[in-house]
This record gives structure tokens, C-alpha cells and sequence, in this order.
């Protein structure tokens, strides 16, 4: 049985895109997974990526367009200018990581509901009473948004480290059973490929 160490940022927008796809490719193949949070900029800033706000307005444009795309070719709601974005990403992320720990709801909903909060919702995912329904709605209990914050903090902080010890630079990120890497949402269809044994 396959594990994926699933490296992604709440404020990602390609992690938004991968929508469920993901879990299912995931659970068709019975792998394993664990989420793992992390502060996205850090990790541009640690591994050569630039900014959105800084890149040059070629790429700037392009991302524009492709994101509109991409949301398109997978019918899902888009806002490419969201209220909250960027916001503080650490809330979320700490409850994702305190969700896993507890176990007993869908960690992937919860995921999903955070990202399409951002993308969709136009909901401010720094705050605490959307962390809460976010849990609530993918079965959590919502009072974990208040528990192990110090616990939550040194997971993201450690998360990050770990991805770029693994090799990572961007989101999402899924390496499978600590050796191939898959960066971006366009790539779970090579994870399913690689997981079936054909790449």
C-alpha cells in the first residue's frame, strides 16, 4: 500500500483546483495519506519560486488566465480576485493539522471546504468562526479550531522544513512513499498513473 505525504497551502489556488480529485485517485488505490500544511511563501522564499506580487506581469497574466481555465475544464466556482487574499493562512492550518490528530470526520472535506472558502466563498479563512464551520461541515468537532495551537504551530513550522528536505517547492505537492514527486494539481492524473503502476 502506497503513502502520499500531501503537501499544500490553504491559500493556494492550484490546491483549490484539485478539488476531491485527489482523494479519490488516493482511495481507489487504497494509499495512504497525510496532509501537511504549510506557509506556501516561506517556501517560495526557501526555494527559488517568486511571489505572485512579484512576479512580472508575463507571468502575472498568464496565471490570471490559466486559473479561469482550469476552474472552467473542472466546473468549479472561481473568484481570481477573493476578498480575503492573501490572509493569514495559520488558522486553518493549525486546525487541519489538530483535525488529523482527532480523527472522525473528512479530512479532505475539511481541506476542500477551507480552500473553497477562499476561492468561492469570499470568507476570510483567518477567522475563527469559519475555521469552526468549516470543521462542523466536514464532520470535526468545530472546537478544535481552539485546541493545540502550540502543537498546530511547530507541525506547520516542521512541515514546511520536511518539505523542503523532501524536495518540494510548490502546491500541491504529493510525494508518494518518500521518493516521487507530483507538483500540482495537473499532475494527479500521473499520481493515478504512477499508483497503477504504469508511470
Amino acid at each position: 500500500m502506497a503513502h502520499i505525504d500531501y503537501y499544500f497551502a490553504t491559500l493556494s489556488p492550484y490546491t483549490y483546483l484539485a478539488g476531491n480529485r485527489f482523494e479519490e485517485v488516493a482511495k481507489r488505490h487504497g494509499a495512504t495519506v497525510t496532509y501537511k500544511p504549510l506557509d506556501i511563501m516561506a517556501l517560495f522564499s526557501r526555494t527559488g519560486g517568486t511571489p505572485p506580487k512579484d512576479r512580472h506581469i508575463n507571468r502575472v497574466e498568464y496565471r490570471a488566465q490559466e486559473l479561469v481555465r482550469q476552474a472552467k475544464k473542472y466546473e468549479m466556482p472561481f473568484n481570481l480576485k477573493p476578498a480575503h487574499w492573501p490572509t493569514n493562512a495559520a488558522p486553518s492550518s493549525y486546525a487541519i493539522i489538530a483535525a488529523q490528530n482527532a480523527g472522525g470526520g473528512d479530512l479532505g472535506a475539511l481541506v476542500q471546504g477551507v480552500l473553497r472558502a477562499v476561492w468561492a466563498e469570499d470568507k476570510d479563512i483567518a477567522q475563527d468562526d469559519v475555521v469552526k464551520s468549516c470543521l462542523e461541515a466536514a464532520g470535526f468537532d468545530p472546537s478544535l479550531a481552539d485546541s493545540g495551537l502550540l502543537s498546530g504551530a511547530e507541525t506547520y513550522a516542521a512541515n514546511l522544513e520536511e518539505a523542503i528536505d523532501k524536495g518540494a517547492f510548490g502546491a500541491p505537492f504529493y510525494i508518494v512513499d518518500g521518493d516521487q514527486r507530483f507538483w500540482g494539481q495537473d499532475k494527479i492524473e500521473d499520481l493515478d498513473l504512477h499508483l497503477s503502476g504504469k508511470l
